[in-house]
């Protein structure tokens, strides 16, 4: 079972910096944010960095393009912080081992993006509000788990049969979770598991294809 931790912390923080820094910068960030004011308080939120649209003079958020990233490290309470830094606490280090850090890095900021670029067509196409505000590491974690959806399904002999399942058994329950829970952003989270399967393929296609020019 990949998903068990049993490093120590000086072990953790080695072997996975990327994910320990992540995790440090998500907490800093909300500690900063909630220390500076009401974190129910929307403008308060947009302020420090939310994804923002608006319908129709920027309904892409680009006006604006580094909310993008910025909203990936925000969190709109103490148990959605709590919450998501737990999923990258056990799920993401097999993942950052499987890539290398600086690979991962970047997947992990794609997945993010594209999680809130889903939402926001989403939110065009439906006209669901005028003004959509997002915040939340759950895009990028559900990319984690899009990648490894696709080893599932793709290198099972990278995974055992207990990591497959809880691969599934998270996934399902995120997709029932985001359909009866309010506030939570379903297409930001299938978004960012979809650009996640997807990049995961075309590394590993990559990969595939230098294998087969060293031998």
């Amino acid at each position: 079972m990949i998903f068990l931790r049993y490093e120590s912390f000086g072990s953790y923080i080695r072997l996975f910096p990327v994910t320990t820094a992540l995790i440090a910068l998500n907490i800093v960030y909300f500690i900063v944010a909630a220390w500076s004011g009401n974190m129910n308080n929307v403008y308060h939120v947009v302020d420090f960095g939310a994804f923002v649209t608006k319908y129709p003079e920027d309904p892409y958020g680009m006006l604006q393009p580094w909310r993008y990233i910025t909203s990936i490290f925000m969190h709109s309470g103490l148990e959605h912080l709590l919450y998501n830094m737990f999923a990258l606490l056990v799920f993401a280090p097999p993942l950052e081992r499987l890539m290398k850090s600086s690979k991962y890095a970047l997947f992990y900021l794609l997945c993010g993006i594209a999680g809130n670029g889903m939402s926001a067509l989403v939110n065009v196409v439906e006209r669901d509000t005028l003004t959509h505000v997002g915040v939340g590491a759950s895009g990028a974690i559900y990319g984690v788990y899009g990648a490894f959806l696709y080893i599932s399904l793709f290198r099972k002999p990278q995974l055992d049969e207990s990591s497959r399942k809880t691969v599934y058994t998270i996934l399902i329950f995120g997709v029932i979770y985001s359909l009866l829970v309010p506030r939570v952003d379903l297409w930001a989270h299938i978004g960012g598991a979809l650009a996640g399967f997807l990049l995961y393929n075309v590394l590993d296609r990559a990969k595939a294809r230098r294998q087969r020019r060293q031998t």
